[in-house]
């Protein structure tokens, strides 16, 4: 664990945000998580507390503009530093292109987008001030467009642009910017969209898991923990010469160079 080390997780109430703050809290003195969930983000904090790293709470909406200057105000406050912010909040709708209204194409950018892009500028004079480092989360409907995915698809996109284009003026701040994109991770929010889609298709829900993987071509779900480790590394000093780069960690699905 690093002396006087501060990171900001967002999305840290369940899945892979809750197993980052895990992690990351064996190489921070203190991580800060972010949620609208606040009795999950109890949960959270106290696993953070075992994991022997202080905490600090903040059930937010980070779709709410206000949100982010709460949050980093708040954490210097009580820190004093923010050395890396991994934007992991965010689930955009699965659905058809030619269904989806304004509204909720609109609800899907306004936090995994938005809210990751107020939150990294709002903290980007701390994180100038510590050479601190940035992680946005995407995936991988980004690289494979599909109508019954277009938005998520579209704001995985754009994340990895909004990325490269942090990473840009980072390079200039001495701030580490980069993207992570995962692939068929075994989440609670997956799992949930497994059993509608077993509905759907009048299968169970354990041929519909076992379903996904052999059409997907990957021999397995990934897992939070994994992700979790690849974002520790990005923010670790290992990887602090990674700028700018967008990661995929998807078991294979991606069959392109």
């Amino acid at each position: 664990m690093t002396n006087n080390s501060v990171a900001i997780v967002t999305g840290a109430s369940q899945g892979i945000g809750r197993a980052t703050a895990l992690r990351l809290a064996h190489d921070f003195s203190a991580v800060v998580v972010v949620a609208r969930n606040n009795d999950e983000l109890e949960k959270t904090a106290s696993a953070v507390h075992s994991a022997g790293a202080q905490s600090l709470i903040y059930a937010l909406d980070l779709r709410e503009p206000q949100s982010a200057e709460i949050l980093v105000a708040g954490t210097l406050e009580r820190f004093g530093r923010i050395d890396a912010l991994l934007n992991i909040a965010g689930a955009v709708p699965q659905i058809d292109l030619f269904e989806m209204t304004d509204a909720q194409w609109d609800d899907g950018m306004a936090l995994k987008l938005h809210g990751a892009r107020r939150l990294t500028v709002k903290a980007w004079e701390a994180l100038k001030a510590s050479n601190g480092s940035v992680v946005l989360i995407s995936g991988s409907a980004a690289l494979d467009p599909k109508p019954g995915f277009a938005a998520v698809a579209a704001v995985n996109a754009a994340i990895i642009a909004l990325a490269k284009a942090f990473a840009e003026q980072g390079i200039k701040d001495g701030v580490q910017v980069n993207s992570v994109v995962p692939g068929a991770v075994m989440t609670g929010r997956r799992r949930s969209f497994l059993e509608h889609w077993a509905l759907e298709h009048r299968v169970s829900v354990e041929e519909a898991m076992k379903q996904f993987p052999e059409k997907a071509g990957i021999a397995r779900y990934g897992t939070p923990e994994e992700i979790a480790d690849l974002m520790a590394y990005l923010v670790s000093p290992a990887a602090k010469w990674m700028t700018g780069t967008s990661v995929r960690m998807d078991g294979g699905e991606t069959k392109g160079i």
